[in-house]
């Protein structure tokens, strides 16, 4: 799990790219009410598509993914969450 500030790497290899998307985003935000959320342009690797952030003083960082064409991966409505350590 991330640190308060500390910076994550997010990479990603899921559904999107597979379908044939060129074009990924990475929606976070922080908490419940996904605080500050804001789009983050992904950027295409050897490992997948790689965006780095700054993990904010929240308990959790929350991430959904997105393709230039609005089709989502939220894993199934449940996003991809992650504690953040205090």
């Amino acid at each position: 799990n991330p640190e308060v500030y500390e910076h994550v790497t997010i990479v990603y290899n899921g559904l999107l790219p597979k379908a044939g998307a060129t074009e990924i985003f990475a929606r976070v935000g922080f908490g419940q009410d996904w605080q500050g959320a804001n789009d983050v342009r992904m950027i295409k690797t050897k490992s997948g598509y790689e965006a780095t952030i700054t993990a904010a003083n929240a308990e959790s960082l929350n991430v959904a993914f997105k393709d230039g064409f609005n089709n989502w991966d939220n894993n199934s409505g449940s996003n991809y969450v992650f504690n953040i350590e205090q």
